[in-house]
Order: C-alpha cells, then sequence, then structure tokens
C-alpha cells in the first residue's frame, strides 16, 4: 500500500498538543471524542498509513494521566438501539468499550447515563452496572436545552447534574454513538467543577474534516459522503475567519451550536477562551499528511466506496435516495465517476466478456486480477484462488481444489444444508485450501500470500453473500459492488 500519512509524527504531535491545552486550564481538561477511538477504518482508508487505532496508541502514550467516561443515553437504552457495524446494543457496547479500554491499561472511571428521566430499562442498566462495581451517575433532561442559557447554567440545570468525580487531568468522554450527550456531560462537568472551585476545560477531539485542509480537498469530501445519511455539510467556519481573518474548515453542526456554547462558557466562567468552534479542536491530523496525491487518490476511492454502499442499501430496501443524491453531488465536486476505480471498470469488463457475475482486485503494484464465476465457485471464491496464484506465481491454469473435492462440498451445502447456491463461498475455498496444504506445497504457498491483499480494492458486479463480505473485511481489503442482488 502506498503511504500517505506519518503515523508517527502523528502520535507524537498530537499527543503534545493535547498536553498543552491541559496546561492552558487549572490542569483539567474534559475532552469529548467524536469518531472511533480504536478500528477507525474510515481514516486509515482515507489517509493510507493512518494505523485504525493510531489515536488509541497515542494516548497509551500519556494514559497515566487519562481517565475515560463512557456516555450513554437512557432514551437509546430503552430503544434497544443498535451499532450497525457491530450488531450489538448500545449498552452492551458500553460493557465492551469498557473491557477494551481496561484492557489495554486505561482507567475507567464511570459510566454515565444521560437523558435520564426514570426510564425502567435505564434503571435496571443502571443496576446491572452497579452489581459489576461500576460508578454509574445521572444527567437529567433540561428544558430547553441548549438554548434556555438562563436555566442551563444554574443550579436547577446543570446543578440537579450528578457530579461526576474523577481524579486524573485528562478526562475523555466517549460513547458508543452519537446523540449520546457527550458535549452536554463536559459542560455540566465545567459548571460542576466550577462550582468546587476548579477552572477546568474542553475540547473536542474529531479527526473529520480536517480543518487545515481546503474545503473541497478529497479528503475532507469523502468525510461529507461518510455522512451523508446525516446531511453534515463541510463548512467554512465564520467564527474563526472574523477572529482571526484565517480559513478553517468545519461543519455544520458545530458551526450551528457554537453561539449557544459560547453563552454556556459565558453562563458558567464569565468568558469563553474559544473565539471559534476550530478553537475548541485539537486535531493535528492535517499536519501529518506526508503525501499529498496519495491521500488525494484513496479519498476519492471512498467517496466511491460510500456511493457504492449507499446504492446496496437501497437495493436491500433502504427509503435512501436523499444519501445516494449527496454523493452523486460530491462526485462533481470530486471530479470524479465510478470508472476512477479501476476495479470497477475492470470488473464490467469481465462480465461483459465472459457472460457470468465477476469480480477484480488491484494490487499494490497496480496489476489487475479478475474472475468470474462458474458451476464450481462463485466470482469472490474464483477471485481469491486467481489472485494468490498470481501472487505465489503458480500457473494460472493450475487446479488448486480439485473437482473432486468440490463435488462433495456442494452436495452436502444443497441437499443436508437446505442451501439453493452449490458454489462455493471463499471461506469454504480457504478451508479447503488450509486442508489441503498438508499435501500440497503449492496450497501453502498460495495460503501464505493473504497478507499481500490488506489495503487492496476490489469490486464485484454482484452484492456479495454476508459470509463473503466479512472475509474480504478480515483480510482488510476495500470492498465494493454493484447494486445487483444475486438470482
Amino acid at each position: 500500500m502506498k503511504i500517505g500519512f506519518d503515523n508517527e509524527k502523528y502520535q507524537t504531535i498530537q499527543s503534545e498538543h493535547i498536553k498543552e491545552r491541559i496546561s492552558q486550564f487549572d490542569g483539567k481538561l474534559y475532552l469529548e471524542l467524536g469518531g472511533k477511538l480504536f478500528d477507525d477504518h474510515h481514516a486509515s482508508r482515507v489517509l493510507p498509513g493512518f494505523q485504525p487505532d493510531s489515536k488509541l496508541r497515542m494516548f497509551q502514550k500519556i494514559s497515566d494521566s487519562i481517565e475515560i467516561v463512557i456516555v450513554i443515553s437512557a432514551a437509546d437504552i430503552e430503544k434497544n438501539k443498535k451499532r450497525a457495524d457491530l450488531g450489538i446494543t448500545y449498552d452492551e457496547d458500553v460493557l465492551r468499550l469498557r473491557g477494551e479500554f481496561q484492557g489495554r491499561g486505561f482507567m475507567v472511571g464511570s459510566v454515565v447515563i444521560t437523558h435520564y428521566n426514570g426510564q425502567p430499562a435505564a434503571i435496571a442498566f443502571r443496576q446491572r452496572l452497579e452489581r459489576d462495581g461500576i460508578k454509574t451517575y445521572c444527567h437529567y433532561l433540561i428544558e430547553g436545552y441548549p438554548h434556555n442559557v438562563a436555566l442551563i447554567a444554574c443550579d436547577e440545570g446543570f446543578g440537579k447534574n450528578d457530579y461526576v468525580k474523577t481524579e486524573r487531568p485528562l478526562v475523555i468522554v466517549t460513547a458508543p454513538g452519537p446523540g449520546s450527550g457527550k458535549m452536554a456531560v463536559c459542560l455540566s462537568q465545567l459548571y460542576n467543577e466550577n462550582k468546587r472551585g476548579v477552572r477546568a476545560g474542553y475540547a473536542k477531539f474529531e479527526t473529520f474534516p480536517v480543518w487545515n485542509l481546503p474545503l473541497k480537498h478529497p479528503v475532507n469530501i469523502a468525510y461529507e459522503a461518510a455522512t451523508a445519511d446525516l446531511n453534515d455539510v463541510n463548512m467554512i467556519d465564520p467564527f474563526h475567519l472574523e477572529a482571526y481573518n484565517k480559513i478553517a474548515i468545519n461543519y455544520n453542526r458545530d458551526i450551528e451550536i457554537f453561539p449557544v456554547l459560547n453563552a454556556l462558557f459565558e453562563g458558567i466562567y464569565g468568558n469563553n477562551p474559544y473565539k471559534s468552534p476550530t478553537d475548541m479542536g485539537v486535531n493535528m491530523v492535517g499536519f501529518c499528511i506526508s503525501d499529498d496525491e496519495v491521500c488525494c487518490d484513496a479519498s476519492k476511492d471512498e467517496i466511491i466506496r460510500r456511493y457504492y454502499d449507499a446504492t446496496n442499501k437501497m437495493a436491500r430496501g433502504a427509503c435512501n435516495e436523499n444519501e445516494i443524491s449527496k454523493i452523486q453531488m460530491l462526485f462533481n465536486q470530486a471530479k470524479i465517476n465510478t470508472d476512477f476505480r479501476r476495479t470497477t471498470v475492470a470488473a464490467k469488463e469481465c462480465l461483459k466478456r465472459t457472460g457470468h457475475t465477476s469480480s477484480a482486485i488491484e494490487l499494490e503494484d497496480g496489476t489487475i486480477v479478475t474472475a468470474h464465476s462458474s458451476l464450481l465457485l462463485g466470482c469472490s471464491a474464483a477471485l481469491l484462488l486467481n489472485v494468490m496464484k498470481h501472487l505465489a506465481g503458480i500457473d494460472h491454469d493450475t487446479k488448486l481444489i480439485p473437482q473432486s473435492m468440490i463435488e462433495p462440498i456442494q452436495y452436502t451445502k444443497v441437499n443436508y444444508l437446505g442451501g439453493h447456491n452449490p458454489r462455493l463461498h471463499t471461506d469454504e475455498v480457504l478451508v479447503a485450501l488450509s486442508v489441503l496444504s498438508n499435501v500440497d506445497d503449492r496450497c501453502t504457498k498460495a495460503l501464505a500470500q493473504l497478507p499481500k491483499l490488506r489495503g487492496c480494492q476490489v469490486h464485484c458486479t454482484v452484492m456479495l453473500s454476508e459470509v463473503d463480505q466479512k472475509i474480504f473485511k478480515k483480510l482488510g481489503v476495500n470492498l465494493t459492488c454493484e447494486p445487483v442482488l444475486k438470482k
């Protein structure tokens, strides 16, 4: 994979910048964490070289000064809201996140249940946490939030919330998903810390949009594509421009809420230490791009990937025309179409040439390998075999898995497991190769090529099964599919 981002530089300057921000206040900073702390695959796709756990590693450099507070909304508990990427409810994810953080040596101080109004499911969850010895606090609904500053910044507003006891100078406030109330928890703590004589600070840590890249830079356009379902819009920060006569990029929701935040800061402290929403951020990612062209190309690929993701959702029955229209508009801004992604062109040409569903992969050196479905193999399984043979220097016509082995597997799938598609999936091909590797060195050699697929681009002319999608994900492959359901 071509590298466009200096990961080591990022970890160093980002941690130093956060330390500087802590020192600007009374040695106490509440850091609202937007996006994912680990498994940040969007960032790793648009900034090649950015490791999915880069932010986590950066924080590990200063872990002795950190404690983590996890926030969850009582409304989300009541609704059994789920994370789409993991398929688990937000309350289960709180426990997962806590375990993940603790397993990496971080102190998880407590859990805050926001929007609390005595909801039975929230009460039950709090009791569960307390049985497990987890400190739990409740923050309540405040009428007129966030606009009724007079009520919010008083003892009947933030003052009614439980004061979250923290021990360390940097408190990271995170949550399973958006809308959990992270910002409100931070501001409530500022109010209650101030009452106790501590002038604590607030900062926001979001990677995108990148404030010191141009508005129409592909990296920032890719962020808009990623949030097209939320209709987020990147904008020039007007408050930053007015204060400093400098252009900085932020997004609509932070810009819209800033006058309210400004009033809340003034209500708590008498003044606001920040002149713009960009001022509140601590994101240094824009200073660590080492090859702009590589990041631009990767971001354009990501915009196309998001487009296919949206059209695939529609093919499955989602009503998301606005999301698709938004990304199509972003195509124009980035001056691309789906043909920018070389694998889409190659897969479609293979389909046209063979008449069978097809797939294509682009390797690190630019080589394109294609495959099509047959009576024995699906197009994704055939692609894996073709690319492994190519990388291992095995002749294309070599049959690594004999037909005599494939046919019994097909018989079992159809006659015993009730399957309708006898063709082997990617996982079945990999298992078969693994079994054969005991007696055939070529299979061993082929399997050894799998790590080389990480970061490669793949396109299929048909929507793949969940099984095939998961295998490509585990291999670290960036997959797109035409919005065509398998027959």
